[in-house]
C-alpha cells in the first residue's frame, strides 16, 4: 500500500490508543512533509492550485494521537507540545540560515536550502516554504501555506494557517511575492507571483479587493478562492459605508486597492531583497 493509503486507513479509525507500528507511519508520514515529498496543495500545468486533503487528515492525525511532552531545551525556556510535533531537527547541512532569537520551525514543514529565519519567526507544521525566500521578524507561516520561491514576508507579516476544514484550500504565495510589514493573508487567499502587498494590506477569503487599473472588484466565486492578480501593486485604502448614518458620521470601511502592476519602477524598487540576502 502506498503511504497516501495507509494514511487514510488509519486515519479513518477511532481510538484511543496507537502502537508503536502506527506512530512509524505517522514519523514516516512527517519526513515526506518535511522533505517536500508530499504537500498540503500543489499547483497544476494550468496554474491553479488543488489541496491534498488526505496530507491534512495525516496532520490532524498526528494532533490526535500525540501525547502531551516536555520539549523545553533549557531550565529556564520551558515548552510542553504533542510528543508526535517536535521542533523540526535542523543541522547545518540543510542550508538554512536561522539567526538566533527564538525562531523555531515545527516537524511536518518544508523549509528549502536557501531560507533565511529572522527571529523571532514561526512555520507550521504542513507548510511548503521554497527556496531563496526570507522570513522575517515576528512573521508566521501557518499550517499548511504554501510559499514560493524568492518570497520576502517582512516583519510581523501573518500568513494564516487553514488546517481545517481539510478541503478548504491553505494561503498560497506564489513566487516572487513582496508581503510588506504588518500584513495579513488568510483563509486561502492566493497570491499571485510577483504581487506587491504594501505594509499593513490585510487579505481575507470574503475581502473585495478593488482594481483601479482594470476597474472591477477581485471577490471569492463558489469554491474559487480570493486571488490577487500577478503584479498587482495592493495598498490598503478606504470606501466610504452605506446608509444615512454612515454618511452623518463620515464612515468609511478598510478596503485593499490594487492601484498599479509591478514595472520596471516597482522592480528598482525591491532590489533591496538581493541586498539583504
Amino acid at each position: 500500500m502506498s503511504l497516501r493509503e495507509r494514511i487514510e486507513a488509519l486515519a479513518a479509525t477511532e481510538r484511543d490508543r496507537y502502537g508503536d507500528a502506527e506512530r512509524a507511519l505517522f514519523g514516516e508520514f512527517r519526513s515526506a512533509l518535511a522533505r517536500g515529498a508530499v504537500r498540503a496543495a500543489e499547483r497544476a500545468a494550468d496554474g491553479a492550485w488543488c489541496v491534498n486533503a488526505w496530507v491534512k487528515r495525516g496532520i490532524l492525525l498526528g494532533f490526535r494521537m500525540g501525547a502531551l511532552t516536555d520539549m523545553s531545551a533549557h531550565a529556564t525556556l520551558r515548552f510542553f507540545d504533542k510528543d508526535s510535533y517536535p521542533v523540526r531537527p535542523t543541522t547545518l547541512a540543510d542550508g538554512i540560515r536561522i539567526v538566533p532569537g527564538g525562531s523555531s520551525i515545527r516537524d511536518g514543514a518544508f523549509v528549502a536550502p536557501g531560507v533565511i529565519c529572522m527571529p523571532p519567526m514561526y512555520v507550521n507544521v504542513g507548510a511548503y516554504v521554497d527556496a531563496g525566500t526570507m522570513i522575517d521578524s515576528h512573521a508566521l507561516v501557518g499550517s499548511c501555506a504554501q510559499i514560493g520561491k524568492r518570497v520576502h514576508l517582512s516583519a510581523a507579516a501573518q500568513v494564516g494557517g487553514v488546517l481545517e476544514p481539510v478541503g478548504a484550500l491553505p494561503v498560497i504565495i506564489e513566487d516572487d511575492v513582496l508581503v510588506g510589514g504588518g500584513c495579513g493573508i488568510y483563509e486561502g487567499t492566493i497570491v499571485r507571483e510577483r504581487a506587491v502587498l504594501a505594509p499593513g494590506t490585510v487579505v481575507t477569503g470574503s475581502t473585495p479587493v478593488y482594481d483601479l487599473v482594470r476597474e472591477t472588484v477581485h471577490r471569492r466565486a463558489g469554491d474559487r478562492p480570493l486571488e490577487i492578480p500577478a503584479g498587482a501593486v495592493v495598498v490598503p485604502g478606504a470606501r466610504n459605508a452605506q446608509g444615512a448614518a454612515a454618511e452623518r458620521w463620515g464612515i468609511s470601511l478598510y478596503a485593499p486597492v490594487i492601484v498599479k502592476y509591478r514595472d520596471a519602477k516597482t522592480d528598482l524598487a525591491t532590489l533591496l531583497e538581493e541586498y539583504l540576502r
